[in-house]
């Protein structure tokens, strides 16, 4: 078995974080930005430092690859990204990117035999934190392959004029131009040039910590739906108008939202995770009574039998008469779960247990590039455990030595894959 180095990790770990630092010990690092600019060159100058060939698609994904003994063989691949939400960590994301550099850089100085080319990438755009949405170029490069439901989001046109959430003018079709990262499409992951995929990242959550282990095997991404939830009223004067007569949109939703935790919390499933994380309030003047509220409902779990039912629960919303305002329940988006293939999963598996690191089974809630990557390639994710559970925030950390680890895993795992 070999291992990753951790005085290397821990130097990239703290160099890496020197790009977007917002002062309060993580970053804001949108892509395509310049602080992502510096993030993308420390890459190439790494990777290059150990002779590997770097190319660039046509979406700005980076793919920097070293060689394999058999000049036929496929790559395999490793990857992540480097932007970040505002105000994030220093392991989201980039975590994947270090991981697949250190896996590299450790095959071309330790000399370790290997057949396939592998291959060390950066995804653009995963957060979509300044240009919508999330997955962006892995949406575009996999769109082939994605069902439908998921494909017709992702559409090249739409994506190059998507506007910055800062002066919802300028597009990432822009900021990709002027950036110097575009490349050709010929560069562009695909089935004929790439065998299998991987991809490491921080848990995100606090299960691995809660259960004492350090790496978690992961089986799949959790499927989910995204519905919102529309409720309209009358908008009055705040101090003339009488509480019985009116309809309060605001409270009408406060209401709702009570109904649907008590509903979804009798159904007893433990594992089961949803949310409210978006409101819109009209008109949002102190003087006024809302006439109109809307909230999103985000629900994840791995059986679609259970996400049925938490469904019902939520469009019998439109049944009801809520502070004496109507509801209306859209559909926003939803997935399916996404497996992992089980023969790479069994590879990340055999080489926690030969490194002899703590590791367990566990589900991914969020999306990755890797989900999007699933429908092109064999692909599998590895977790690192995150101090109490934290992500996209700035006291987000996973420890040097956990970091390590991953690497280690990710590295064991693709030399198992390498032999096919």
């Amino acid at each position: 078995m070999y291992k990753c180095s951790q005085e290397r990790m821990t130097d990239m770990i703290k160099t890496f974080s020197k790009f977007g630092d917002a002062g309060h010990g993580g970053i804001t690092r949108y892509s395509l930005s310049p602080a992502a600019i510096q993030a993308r060159e420390e890459y190439t100058r790494r990777m290059k430092a150990i002779g590997a060939e770097i190319e660039v698609d046509d979406v700005g994904d980076m793919y920097a690859t070293i060689p394999g003994s058999d000049p036929n063989a496929k790559r395999i691949v490793m990857a992540s990204h480097v932007d970040s939400v505002k105000n994030g960590g220093n392991y989201d994301g980039i975590l994947g990117v270090m991981s697949a550099m250190e896996v590299l850089t450790t095959i071309v100085k330790d000399k370790i035999p290997h057949k396939h080319p592998l291959t060390a990438m950066i995804w653009t755009n995963e957060e979509g934190s300044l240009y919508p949405p999330a997955m962006m170029c892995s949406g575009i490069v996999c769109y082939d392959y994605l069902p439908e439901e998921i494909r017709s989001g992702f559409k090249y046109e739409d994506m190059m004029a998507s506007k910055s959430i800062l002066d919802n003018k300028s597009t990432f079709g822009e900021a990709l131009e002027k950036s110097g990262y575009k490349g050709e499409k010929k560069y562009r992951l695909s089935p004929d040039r790439y065998q299998y995929y991987f991809e490491t990242h921080i848990e995100q959550g606090p299960i691995l910590e809660d259960n004492g282990k350090d790496i978690g095997v992961v089986d799949c991404v959790l499927g989910m739906f995204n519905y919102r939830l529309k409720f309209y009223g009358q908008t009055t004067h705040a101090g003339t108008f009488p509480m019985p007569k009116r309809k309060d949109a605001f409270l009408a939703a406060a209401e709702a939202l009570v109904y649907l935790h008590d509903e979804i919390d009798k159904l007893g499933y433990p594992e089961l995770v949803y949310t409210t994380g978006e409101v819109v309030c009209h008109p949002c003047v102190h003087t006024c009574v809302p006439d109109y509220f809307d909230f999103s409902f985000d629900c994840r779990h791995e059986d679609p039998k259970v996400l049925d039912k938490v469904l019902a629960i939520v469009k019998s919303c439109e049944n009801m008469k809520w502070a004496g305002c109507t509801c209306k329940v859209e559909k926003a988006w939803n997935r399916d779960t996404v497996y992992w293939d089980k023969k790479l999963v069994g590879y990340v598996k055999e080489a926690c247990e030969e490194l002899g690191v703590s590791h367990q089974y566990i589900h991914s809630g969020a999306g990755h590039d890797a989900q999007f990557a699933s429908y092109v390639l064999p692909s599998t994710m590895i977790f690192v455990q995150s101090k109490d559970g934290l992500s996209h925030c700035e006291p987000e950390y996973s420890s040097p030595e956990h970091c390590t680890e991953g690497a280690s895993v990710m590295l064991n795992a693709v030399l198992k894959a390498d032999k096919d």
